[in-house]
């Protein structure tokens, strides 16, 4: 029982834990002092016959706040396989009555959450999806790349995670997370317009015009010189078939008009705004070459 446990906890253990698997507190206290066992907290132990993967770190640093304590933000988006890599920094939720010492590689955060706001995943607490998408998308390292991700995999749905930061306003980073889930609900398309704009200006390119007639259609940036046009979309989750299908016959009609069309999502322009600029200048450079 004692490896089934470690081996499922990625050889992280808690002193209940072993007290189940039939160990006392002395042969606890042996395993520490022989090296076997590392101590991570009070309580808290990790097998030390095994690497500290970022599994064990993640799960150490929620087990250390008690059994009432849950992984959120990047945690429990790494935790559910939302992201690709482990934050640097564990948040984990306590609630408010909770009285735990501040500990290196951990962010504590004090609050209620309600049950059906929590799931146990591989025997760890962490928000559930559409709690942990909303929160963990307003955290410095997220951002809308969360969003994105999530809803193109057809993990949650829009109103899903209006509800869940609804029903838990007044968090660390609702503010953040209220304005890009409104800029997903309707207004990513003018929203990254604005800032496709905004980026050529910063970057000092010039030469280009914003919504032009360009055949039957009006484009959104035309560069004249360079038969150059940008055009940007909203996130792809919120785009309709049938925009979608429009988008692809403008694209074709103006390809075939001679024209080179570069197409940036909101997220492009979130996320990787330097690529986008390199991409248009590369592109409307070549006139001069």
């Amino acid at each position: 029982m004692l490896q089934d446990l470690l081996r499922d906890h990625d050889g992280v253990i808690t002193l209940a834990h072993a007290r189940l698997a039939g160990l006392s507190q002395d042969a606890v206290n042996r395993r520490v002092r022989s090296g076997h066992w590392r101590r991570c907290s009070r309580g808290v132990y990790f097998a030390d016959d095994r690497p500290f993967t970022d599994a064990a770190r993640v799960r150490a640093a929620v087990w250390a706040y008690g059994d009432a304590a849950t992984a959120t933000g990047l945690a429990a988006a790494w935790w559910l396989e939302l992201t690709k890599y482990a934050p640097a920094v564990v948040e984990v939720t306590v609630p408010k009555v909770s009285n735990h010492p501040k500990r290196a590689g951990i962010r504590s955060r004090r609050r209620d959450l309600v049950p059906t706001d929590i799931v146990e995943r591989r025997g760890l607490r962490v928000t559930k999806p559409a709690l942990t998408i909303v929160e963990a998308a307003a955290r410095r390292g997220g951002g809308m790349k969360i969003i994105d991700t999530a809803m193109q995999l057809h993990l949650v749905e829009l109103r899903q995670l209006w509800r869940a930061h609804l029903q838990n306003k007044g968090r660390h980073g609702s503010p953040a997370a209220r304005r890009l889930l409104q800029a997903a609900d309707g207004g990513a398309h003018s929203e990254a317009e604005r800032l496709l704009i905004r980026a050529l200006r910063d970057a000092g390119i010039t030469g280009w015009k914003a919504n032009q007639r360009l055949g039957r259609w009006e484009v959104d940036v035309l560069f004249a010189a360079a038969r150059v046009v940008v055009e940007v979309d909203g996130l792809p989750f919120h785009t309709a078939a049938d925009d979608f299908h429009r988008d692809r016959v403008k694209q074709n009609e103006i390809a075939l008009l001679d024209w080179q069309v570069l197409r940036f999502t909101w997220l492009d322009l979130t996320e990787y705004p330097e690529r986008v600029i390199a991409e248009i200048r590369r592109a409307v450079e070549r006139v001069h070459v």
